[in-house]
């Protein structure tokens, strides 16, 4: 029996992936094993949306030759899907599977074929692999593959193709089997899931009513969307829903009007932070979280106070930040005026501290406040503290010797936030 070792990069696609990926590789016959030392293969499920991304992939793909000389690397994911040709002249990688062919792995090893990676862009049908695994506490399902925007810092539609949608069905269908496995959330992932059924004429919203009706999930939450993705009608559904997890991602990029304009973003920073006050108002406390990039190019120390200025006085609750790095091969490769890496540095710190505060503040309006929390189904690591989340996307922990818990849905004060932690009492 061969057995292997998988690691995952990047986004929760590739981690859903990895799960189907592991699940067929058991079922056809493949151990899986947590040390490089007892594998047979290494799999890297990569990400390649920096270089630093792939310089990182490149690295584990050696490190795990270097433990294991006789060891035999798979490396998949974005990267293998853009790079493609001259990967396996690496002597460090030995099968290169591209990112659509990834989901039927279990196929290219042990035989000759060393090399799959299809053309994503002639791709029109998203891939419906069923997942059973029921390791997790908050069950993951991907909706959708690729995207058809095309904004100057991205490279991933390249990795992933054009926007594809699974069906309502098949997604109603793997809810229903979640929910008999005993899962009590779902997460609806994608590239872009606010493309969802624009490729067979309906929107998200069909999807969520759908799942509102015809799915015994007690709860779901939703990925990534952007701005211009959410309007008053799917507001005033979610607010209406039981299953609705009040917790919103938004996919901002930059606070400045110039810069968005710069990163082909159509939308303007008046325009989202009107949104975010009014989520902020149909909601009760609801968690908005959301993406920035400083330093892309031509960004100006003004450009720059500008979007510090709007990110402090909006309503997010938590900003997730990174300097902008150069991507070969997307449109801002090329663009004049890059930022120095030390001004991004200093920029993204600025913003960090932006976001610390905005979440120390939201955290302190949710202590005395009672949430219903789903239990994990293991005990904090540091601690050994029942752990779980709230509807909101906060993590409380509560200390109790109960093993009873673990899976279930319970209600919790938060009474207490200290040194990072959030801890809660039963009701």
């Amino acid at each position: 029996m061969s057995r292997f070792f998988i690691s995952t990069m990047g986004c929760k696609s590739n981690q859903f992936e990895t799960a189907i990926i592991k699940e067929n590789l058991i079922n056809n016959g493949f151990e899986e094993v947590n040390n490089l030392n007892n594998a047979d293969y290494f799999i890297l499920n990569s990400c390649s949306v920096t270089h630093k991304s792939d310089n990182e992939a490149f690295y584990h793909l050696r490190n795990a030759k270097h433990k294991n000389p006789q060891i035999k690397t798979v490396l998949t994911g974005c990267i293998a899907q853009i790079e493609k040709d001259g990967l396996l002249k690496k002597d460090f990688i030995d099968y290169v599977i591209g990112n659509d062919d990834k989901l039927h792995l279990y196929k290219y090893l042990d035989n000759e074929e060393k090399y799959c990676v299809s053309d994503v862009m002639t791709i029109d049908k998203f891939n419906e692999v069923l997942l059973a695994d029921t390791s997790k506490t908050r069950a993951s399902l991907k909706i959708q593959d690729g995207c058809d925007s095309r904004c100057a810092y991205c490279i991933i539609w390249k990795a992933r193709g054009k926007s594809r949608s699974a069906s309502s069905d098949f997604i109603i269908n793997q809810i229903n089997n979640f929910a008999d496995a005993g899962f009590k959330e779902v997460v609806l992932t994608g590239i872009h899931i606010g493309q969802w059924g624009k490729d067979f004429g309906l929107s998200l919203i069909d999807l969520l009513k759908d799942i509102e009706t015809k799915t015994n999930i007690n709860r779901y939450r939703l990925g990534s969307l952007n701005p211009n993705e959410i309007d008053d009608e799917l507001l005033e559904f979610l607010q209406k829903s039981d299953k609705f997890c009040p917790h919103f991602h938004l996919s901002l990029q930059s606070a400045n009007d110039n810069t968005l304009r710069s990163m082909n973003r159509f939308y303007k920073t008046d325009f989202y932070l009107k949104q975010i006050e009014q989520i902020n108002d149909m909601f009760d406390l609801p968690f908005l979280g959301s993406d920035i990039i400083v330093g892309f190019a031509g960004e100006s120390d003004e450009d720059f106070e500008i979007t510090r200025q709007n990110l402090e006085k909006s309503g997010l609750s938590q900003i997730h930040t990174f300097p902008y790095s150069v991507r070969k091969g997307t449109i801002g490769e090329n663009m004049p005026n890059q930022v120095d890496d030390v001004v991004k540095e200093k920029r993204a710190n600025i913003v960090k501290e932006i976001s610390r505060r905005k979440y120390n503040d939201f955290v302190n309006k949710n202590l005395g406040k009672t949430h219903e929390v789903l239990i994990e189904k293991h005990r904090d690591k540091h601690n050994a503290n029942l752990k779980g989340v709230t509807r909101n996307y906060l993590t409380v922990q509560v200390i109790s010797e109960r093993e009873d818990l673990y899976n279930t849905l319970q209600k919790v004060r938060l009474t207490e936030f200290k040194g990072e932690i959030i801890y809660g009492v039963f009701v």
